[in-house]
């Protein structure tokens, strides 16, 4: 009986043992083992934690100004139109300009090097480009000295041909004038437009606080910031319309006194001249 017990004690004894984990110097492999699961689980997590800081770095900011039209009434988004139309007018009126006269100081080279060698005034203008401002300055001047007969006899024919020529240099500057006007109304209105949008951005925000009671930065950031780019844009669309005005009436004047130097210098040819002569 008494080694029966002892056999059943040393096996229980020698079941507990080995069924324990081993953690002598030679098996250190097994902690190792048994935290690697964990490991990676924690590596996955902040894997995971970065790509979903990742996303949200990407995400579009909530108060720009594609949040501004989408989140916007029907107000505001006339109001933005309003200022997109004025600032594609300026710049289309700004660059037509610049190259129209380009093209003039080139074409009044042109007649300075070429009109003024010519024979007569006729022969004159066929060197000329038609449909230039010089070619149309000289052709109405000509006519005026050949139909200077009848009624218009009774005229001064220097009296005649002043008139003619004033009349020419008149509708050429009207033509360098164009859309001038127009850059000067964006110049001085889109200031304003852009302060509408401001004033009902700020009636958003005054509505949103109302609405909620309180006033947390997250119920008046975004008609506040509606308001601020508002008018940002409408001093955007202002300044470059107000700087492109002074810009081509400065270069209109130089282009103008070209014209006015043609029409003295045609002026005196054609008095120097008999009507019969002039052509």
């Amino acid at each position: 009986m008494f080694s029966r017990n002892r056999l059943s004690a040393v096996a229980v004894f020698l079941a507990i043992f080995f069924s324990a984990p081993a953690y002598s110097a030679g098996n250190t492999a097994a902690p190792a083992v048994a935290a690697a699961p964990a490991i990676v689980a924690a590596q996955a997590a902040s894997g995971s934690a970065a790509a979903q800081a990742g996303e949200h770095g990407k995400e579009a900011n909530p108060y720009g100004i594609s949040a501004l039209w989408n989140g916007s009434d029907f107000v505001a988004k006339g109001t933005l139109l309003i200022l997109l139309l004025f600032s594609i007018g300026s710049w289309y009126i700004i660059v037509a300009k610049l190259l129209a006269q380009r093209k003039l100081h080139k074409q009044a080279r042109d007649t300075e090097r070429t009109f003024w060698d010519a024979g007569t005034v006729r022969q004159g203008l066929d060197t000329l480009e038609s449909g230039t401002p010089f070619h149309f300055i000289g052709t109405l001047a000509l006519k005026a000295t050949e139909h200077h007969s009848g009624l218009l006899a009774h005229v001064d024919f220097n009296t005649w041909v002043v008139q003619s020529l004033h009349s020419s240099v008149d509708t050429v500057k009207n033509r360098l004038q164009d859309g001038l006007a127009f850059l000067a109304t964006v110049g001085s209105t889109a200031p304003f437009v852009g302060l509408f949008g401001t004033v009902w951005g700020i009636y958003h925000a005054l509505t949103a606080i109302g609405l909620s009671g309180q006033a947390s930065i997250d119920k008046v950031a975004g008609p506040v910031g509606e308001a601020l780019i508002m008018t940002a844009i409408g001093l955007a669309v202002a300044v470059p319309a107000v700087l492109g005005y002074n810009l081509l009436v400065r270069r209109n004047k130089a282009a103008l006194e070209k014209v006015q130097d043609f029409s003295s210098t045609l002026h005196a040819v054609l008095l120097s001249s008999a009507p019969s002569k002039a052509s």
